[in-house]
């Protein structure tokens, strides 16, 4: 191991040892590199194969390769792939909810890595990483884009081009919760665009918009389609979460 190396490590192990990696849940100590303990890991539920090739959606049973879910059958979305790291759960939640509304910044190298886990293809087929924007409104009372800290994170994990201000909202549209999926569409539309100083940027790319939860897909939905008539070539999505309905 070369001295700068070895240096880099001794610090890490003695700053381990002053203060230990704790779980990103539950604060309890965990090893090296691990955002979760023994005890909360299992309260984590990704997401992975079987889903929907549009969308995203787990499935229960594997339909073989390109299926879709009803709803991308019956009307495809804007965008192009959509995928998610984790399904939306108490645990998922309480680490999101921590990080928008508590200024838990530091999850963001756990969910950086989580997210380039679930975007696989997508990232490496992206030619510029960009993000769900915020209304200037919200970004002054919450401080941070929580969307543009992970697309920051996930780009420079994975060593893409990023440009976190190439999408902004041209209104304030009211919070997405509580709203039916009707209500969320007509909530966002319109209220997107591309900046007119990265308009460049655009045509002939493929586009990797990063957001923190998909709920109904609005949102992104929105900006896909602002990016294809600016002239992306492709739009895909990652989410960190994702909202699954139980069915009956």
């Amino acid at each position: 191991m070369e001295m700068p190396a070895l240096f880099a490590a001794a610090g890490r192990t003695m700053l381990d040892a002053v203060l230990p990696p704790r779980c990103i849940a539950c604060g309890g100590i965990v090893g090296a590199g691990t955002a979760l303990c023994a005890n909360c890991w299992p309260g984590l539920d990704l997401i992975t194969a079987p889903q929907c090739a549009r969308c995203g959606l787990p499935f229960d049973f594997d339909l073989g390769e390109g299926a879709l879910c009803g709803g991308c059958a019956a009307s495809p979305p804007a965008f192009e792939r959509a995928r998610a790291a984790l399904r939306y759960n108490d645990l998922s939640a309480r680490l999101i909810v921590g990080f928008k509304r508590a200024d838990r910044t530091h999850l963001v190298p756990a969910f950086a890595r989580w997210l380039q886990r679930a975007a696989g293809p997508l990232l490496e087929e992206a030619d510029l990483v960009a993000c769900v924007p915020l209304h200037r409104r919200r970004l002054l009372a919450r401080r941070y884009n929580q969307s543009a800290m992970l697309a920051l994170a996930l780009s420079r994990l994975a060593g893409r081009p990023v440009a976190i201000d190439l999408l902004a909202r041209t209104r304030a549209t009211p919070s997405q919760g509580g709203l039916y999926r009707n209500q969320r569409f007509d909530n966002v539309r319109g209220a997107i665009a591309v900046r007119p100083h990265r308009a460049a940027l655009v045509p002939g790319r493929r586009i990797l918009l990063v957001d923190d939860v998909f709920t109904t897909g609005a949102t992104v939905e929105a900006c896909a389609r602002t990016l294809y008539r600016a002239g992306a070539a492709g739009v895909d999505v990652v989410t960190l979460a994702r909202v699954v309905r139980a069915t009956t």
